[in-house]
């Protein structure tokens, strides 16, 4: 790796980087309901495998006390350290089609200056569009299409969405930032935030991911292997519907969701996600009804292994 002294990056000199290429990107430590994005990255990686072009400095950009990389002790010693890495790879799809994955932590400071080089990565390697994902809990229900709200640099890379909301001030991120001073020097780029049931917001649920690289493949016709992730959704969803069969409560979550949803599809556009309808409860009462019910379906599975 050579240190670009004026940058918070390491480049790899052996490795040439094509120019024109997508740049996706998501980073650990903000919210990702379903793990959408992270499932997204773990399975570009086992599926796309390539080297690391260039590797960011942790030490300067992470805080090790709010997210503590784990260490393995042996006996009577330190055997092994998780090193965190925050790095961007040269990637192939199923066509052999170049892309940059640009993964790892957060940073938890130097914003700004963490743009600004990546800022000129894009423009070294004239990145032509990036991609960034992620998943947030809405009560919507599993038994139905799941949503995707697309934002992007200029209108029209994502004029074929349907807006859900107008206006919300939300807790920035480095991810949102990032998009956000891109645009502002020119750049393309476009979010896809994977619309995810409350109730598996804790869970590791594929169908998510799925979903968001249906909407990548769409905005930049990179092709990935999904027959095992697929499959992963399939014996998810299976899970999630026995769950719901054999308790009466779950099933009148779920329904009532539902209702909420087919009211919100068959409304005008702009309206908000959760339909006006007084005699549903909220999305966080029902999220909440069925968290508790899938945490004690946990620990009676838990109890039975015991007994």
């Amino acid at each position: 790796m050579d240190r670009n002294p004026e940058q918070l990056y390491d480049l790899d000199s052996g490795v040439s980087v094509p120019e024109e290429l997508v740049l996706l990107y998501h980073f650990d430590g903000f919210v990702d309901a379903g793990s959408a994005g992270g499932v997204v990255v773990d399975h570009l990686l086992a599926e796309c495998d390539g080297p690391v072009v260039a590797r960011f400095d942790v030490d300067r950009l992470l805080d090790y006390r709010s997210r503590r990389p784990t260490m393995t002790f042996a006996a009577d010693h330190w055997a092994d350290y998780e090193e965190p890495e925050l790095a961007v790879r040269l990637l192939r799809d199923a066509d052999e089609v170049p892309f940059l994955l640009f993964t790892g932590p957060e940073p938890d400071r130097e914003w700004e200056a963490f743009v600004a080089a990546v800022r000129g990565l894009v423009q070294r390697w004239r990145v032509r569009l990036l991609v960034n994902v992620h998943g947030i809990p809405m009560g919507v229900p599993h038994t139905r299409p799941l949503g995707i709200t697309a934002h992007a640099t200029r209108p029209e890379l994502v004029r074929s969405y349907r807006t859900v909301f107008n206006q919300i001030q939300v807790p920035g991120s480095a991810a949102a930032l990032l998009e956000y001073r891109l645009g502002q020097a020119g750049h393309d780029v476009i979010g896809f935030t994977a619309h995810v049931p409350h109730y598996l917001a804790q869970s590791r649920y594929p169908a998510a991911a799925l979903r968001l690289f249906d909407a990548v493949t769409e905005a930049t016709g990179l092709r990935v292997p999904l027959a095992d992730l697929r499959e992963a959704a399939h014996a998810a969803n299976l899970e999630i519907d026995r769950q719901v069969r054999d308790n009466a409560e779950a099933a009148d979550v779920v329904r009532a969701l539902e209702q909420q949803y087919d009211a919100f599809t068959a409304a005008a556009p702009g309206s908000n996600l959760l339909a006006d309808a007084d005699s549903l409860p909220s999305g966080d009462e029902l999220a909440e009804h069925f968290q508790r019910f899938l945490a004690e379906q946990q620990q009676d599975r838990f109890e039975q292994g015991e007994s």
